[in-house]
């Protein structure tokens, strides 16, 4: 009974003195990304201009950090106000019916000194698929103005929009299947 005692004693002290932080995507020093190729021949790039992400971890080296992400669709630009308003229409991201993507990560595992592979459920187009990214964290430090703990990441990847219902009436010589992610990121406390 003894033995009981001290041990719930020991995982109460280890639980109530982890804490988890709390962190918020800067949104001026943030950028969510896109790149498919165009006829086999040229990259085309775009960006979701309105995101919001908040990570939660309890380790400095956020080895067992948690990202949720939201993103307007239709907040979509490529700098072409007309291939724009078509990736907001049915054809692609059917901005009207699905306004919002997500990413919920459900795990992270280590990938070498300050790397990470970020598995989570990826939302777009009103279908939900488990992806796998690289994560690569590449610090922390006190911000020199605001003077708050301020960290970066950078997350790469690979998806395929046949996956997700995208583009389906344009084959994948016209505009490749695979649309490379990435996505730099200062987050706060």
């Amino acid at each position: 009974m003894k033995k009981i005692s001290v041990l719930a004693a020991v995982l109460f002290l280890l639980f109530a003195f982890t804490t988890v932080s709390n962190w918020s995507v800067d949104n001026a020093h943030s950028k969510l990304t896109f790149t498919v190729t165009h006829l086999g021949i040229s990259d085309v790039s775009g960006l979701f201009k309105n995101f919001d992400v908040k990570i939660a971890s309890s380790n400095d080296d956020f080895s067992d950090a948690t990202f949720d992400l939201s993103a307007d669709v239709a907040s979509v630009n490529t700098e072409v106000e007309m291939r724009d308003n078509h990736l907001k229409s049915a054809d692609f991201f059917d901005a009207e019916k699905y306004p919002k993507l997500t990413f919920k990560s459900t795990d992270i595992q280590p990938a070498g000194k300050n790397h990470y592979k970020l598995t989570g459920n990826l939302t777009l187009h009103g279908v939900t698929k488990p992806v796998t990214m690289d994560l690569l964290y590449r610090c922390t430090l006190e911000h020199p103005m605001s003077k708050k703990a301020t960290s970066g990441f950078q997350v790469t990847g690979t998806i395929k929009r046949s996956d997700f219902g995208i583009g389906e009436k344009f084959p994948s010589p016209m505009i490749s299947d695979e649309v490379r992610i990435k996505a730099d990121g200062e987050f706060t406390k």
